[in-house]
């Protein structure tokens, strides 16, 4: 399993290092739909590898940044603002969460990620 955890913690920093990248690309050009894409990809990755590994938690954080980004993409831009906002506080919510995994190797729950927030 530590292999597996290893390889999962590896590659959803890629991935997060991605979506944060498309974020940036967003707040300056919103209907940039190479940068729309590769966020809603790198969060269904996100999503699926954690669903192999159990990983509940991280499966639903990424879930709800693919659902939002599924609405982003039908508009065809990311709207600035709340909308731009609530992304960003998505991809930090994966870091945490990822965050937790690396360095406990246990499945992030409520409690740990509180103490995430409250004591960076």
């Amino acid at each position: 399993m530590a292999k597996y955890r290893a390889v999962f913690v590896e590659e959803s920093a890629e991935h997060i290092a991605e979506i944060g990248r498309a974020l940036l690309e967003l707040e300056k050009k919103p209907d940039r739909s190479e940068a729309i894409d590769v966020i809603f990809r790198m969060a269904h990755s996100i999503k699926g590898m954690a669903a192999s590994l159990e990983y509940e938690s991280i499966t639903r954080a990424a879930h709800r940044l693919e659902d939002q980004m599924q609405i982003v993409r039908s508009a065809g831009r990311v709207s600035p603002g709340s909308e731009l906002s609530e992304l960003f506080e998505h991809l930090a919510e994966l870091e945490i969460m990822i965050g937790v995994v690396r360095d406990t190797g246990a499945s992030p729950n409520d409690d740990s990620l509180k103490k995430k927030t409250c004591n960076p």
